[in-house]
């Protein structure tokens, strides 16, 4: 099966063919530098982004694949959730292309194709579903944090997630007070390398818990008035990065503690990771380091496939249309707010 998909849910325009579980090109444009002059996401200039980018970034896609649009047997999109102006341009443009083909076309929720990116891996990209076993899945990216139990391939269940601000707003909003540009999680990534984790004491919010919610709310608020209070303190550069690792541990350690806690309660051995804050670096070696402690296997998503991409929503349709999935109609439409169950 050779299968089209789009991406378009936020701020990056991405188009990839797939066959046979295989990634054959995965293009993705990028506008971050064009929503940092006003730090953060504007969703009107992000759809006009995407109407400006998605027919050269479908035209990369086939040639990067070799593939011609007589060739697709199937065409698929992103219906949710996501920025509402920025769905309807990528999910309407494949409902098009799968119309005019006379070809199954599939809306795919962007968190569930999240779940299954960790088994894609090697050079050319491929999905290992031979592989997979059943785990608690993190999902972390700066609009969602949850847990998922995946108990086996399409057969998964929330077990928690965000109450109030996702750990990559945590990030973004801790990083605009400190002074840094857009994206700033990213920013204090690089500059927690420098910096010791232990010099400031942040509160880990949920941290002991029974439940498997996040809420960093109040890891913010403690930032904001830490600084309001010290005005000066970040003038120092070694202090910058001091606070940035100590901000960055206080996060890790409740998405950390949080997910292994519910791996051995739920009894399964694999953890798995994705989403955009999953290419934190501090993230990916805590995560190996307590996972191998404490008995568990762990896969995390390949940093290329942590950020919005179209293969991940690609190799999602593939395997829904495997299983029998009849795919959507026409009719359907973009979910926004849809939640994953």
């Amino acid at each position: 099966m050779t299968l089209l998909a789009i991406e378009t849910s936020c701020d990056e325009t991405s188009v990839a063919v797939v066959r046979a579980g295989r990634i054959r090109s995965n293009v993705v444009s990028s506008q971050i530098e064009l929503h940092a002059a006003y730090g953060g996401v504007v969703p009107e200039l992000a759809a006009r982004e995407h109407l400006r980018n998605l027919i050269p970034v479908t035209q990369a896609a086939l040639r990067d694949a070799g593939v011609e649009v007589a060739e697709l047997d199937a065409v698929a999109a992103t219906q949710g959730p996501g920025l509402a102006s920025a769905l309807m341009v990528g999910f309407k443009a494949a409902q098009a292309i799968a119309f005019v083909r006379r070809k199954p076309f599939v809306g795919i929720h962007h968190h569930e194709a999240h779940l299954y990116s960790p088994w894609i891996s090697g050079s050319p990209a491929q999905a290992r579903f031979d592989e997979f076993q059943p785990n608690v899945s993190l999902i972390v990216s700066g609009g969602h944090t949850m847990l998922v139990h995946v108990a086996a391939e399409l057969k998964h269940r929330v077990l928690g997630g965000t109450i109030d601000d996702a750990a990559g707003e945590c990030f973004d909003k801790t990083g605009k007070l400190m002074g840094l540009a857009y994206p700033a999680g990213a920013e204090i990534d690089r500059l927690a390398g420098q910096g010791n984790p232990k010099a400031f004491n942040f509160p880990r919010p949920l941290l002991n818990d029974p439940n498997d919610d996040f809420s960093f709310s109040g890891l913010k608020t403690s930032v904001r008035y830490f600084l309001r209070d010290h005005p000066r303190l970040l003038d120092d550069a070694q202090v910058l990065g001091d606070f940035g690792a100590s901000v960055q541990a206080a996060i890790v350690e409740v998405l950390v503690t949080k997910t292994i806690r519910a791996a051995k309660r739920l009894g399964v051995r694999w953890v798995t990771a994705s989403g955009g804050v999953t290419c934190n670096r501090a993230l990916r070696d805590e995560l190996t380091r307590v996972c191998g402690r404490s008995g568990l296997s762990l896969r995390l998503a390949e940093k290329s496939l942590c950020t919005d991409n179209a293969a991940m929503i690609g190799i999602l349709a593939e395997r829904k249309l495997l299983a029998g999935a009849a795919g959507d109609g026409f009719d359907a439409d973009i979910m926004p707010g849809w939640q994953l169950a």
